[in-house]
């Protein structure tokens, strides 16, 4: 392969390298800025000290983040609810997206079917007549609340269903020859040949139950059911976590949180980022993968 060396080229990779610069520092400075400041002393913080890297390196928020307990059993909570909420709509994503996926012979109906699922892509019922259902049925403060109204994503499932419409008929027809059923295929073909679409469909849920938090405002009660986003809210919003402690009558670390409160604020940040920072890079490849399969087929 011949490189182009020609004055245009040079310029074009200049200006590539220079955006994709730009593009990493504008996105890892947040998190940066987030750690330093949470691993900063109060002082340093509001003297201005903090502006990339920590100031008076302190774990104090931490401590406090931890001791006080709010947060610790808030991410336990939210693990739990992404967990449960990733595996229940990967199941039900796939199960509903492959008889769609295949010819029509197959499955009676099956325009009407498609043209429900785009529909319900851009009309919903709204937040009151939801509120009222989730009510009516009995989930209110119930994790259940936070998983089943939301199950299926529409756009999750018309990627899905666009990556199970590119697996070849063939393999299909040979496995039928060798006598397999609908159910075989599908779960000893299909399914393992579409882990790229499985692993973007499943970081999509995944990313939107961890972040989640206007559905726990609405449904759940009880504070020991609350996940971290909300808890994050209700710190950032109305400083919760020292309210909480003057009412357990523990004044000390109350006015530890008062005097920490936007260290603490960081740090609490932090713990609820860090975990998909984590998980991301070892997904990445089936993310790139599966975004570009069920971009351009079908």
């Amino acid at each position: 392969m011949v490189k182009d060396r020609s004055i245009s080229s040079l310029v074009l990779d200049i200006v590539i390298h220079i955006t994709l610069v730009f593009l990493v520092v504008v996105t890892l400075y947040p998190i940066i800025y987030i750690f330093s400041v949470s691993v900063s002393s109060a002082a340093a913080y509001e003297a201005g000290k903090v502006v990339l890297w920590p100031a008076e390196f302190t774990w104090d928020a931490y401590k406090i983040v931890f001791e006080a307990g709010t947060v610790p059993n808030a991410f336990k909570n939210t693990v739990i609810y992404t967990v449960l909420y990733t595996v229940l709509s990967l199941f039900f994503t796939t199960t509903m997206a492959y008889p769609l996926s295949r010819p029509a012979e197959k499955l009676a109906f099956k325009g009407f079917y498609n043209k429900l699922v785009v529909f319900t892509m851009f009309f919903n019922a709204g937040t009151i007549p939801i509120y009222l259902v989730v009510q009516s049925v009995g989930l209110l403060d119930s994790m259940w609340s936070l998983i089943i109204p939301a199950l299926i994503t529409t756009y999750n499932l018309v990627v899905m269903r666009t990556f199970f419409v590119s697996i070849p008929v063939e393999l299909e027809e040979a496995a039928f020859l060798d006598g397999a059923n609908e159910f075989t295929i599908f779960y000893k073909i299909v399914l393992p040949l579409s882990k790229a679409a499985i692993a973007t469909v499943g970081l999509f849920y995944g990313v939107y139950q961890w972040n989640s938090w206007y559905s726990a405002m609405l449904y759940l009660k009880t504070k020991e059911k609350f996940p971290l986003q909300l808890v994050l809210r209700d710190i950032i919003v109305q400083n919760q976590m020292a309210a909480e402690l003057a009412a357990q009558g523990d004044m000390s670390m109350m006015t530890e949180v008062q005097s920490n409160v936007e260290s603490i604020k960081y740090a609490t940040l932090f713990i609820s980022i860090a975990p998909m920072l984590a998980v991301y890079p070892f997904i990445q490849k089936y993310f790139v993968k599966g975004v570009m399969v069920g971009s351009v087929k079908g």
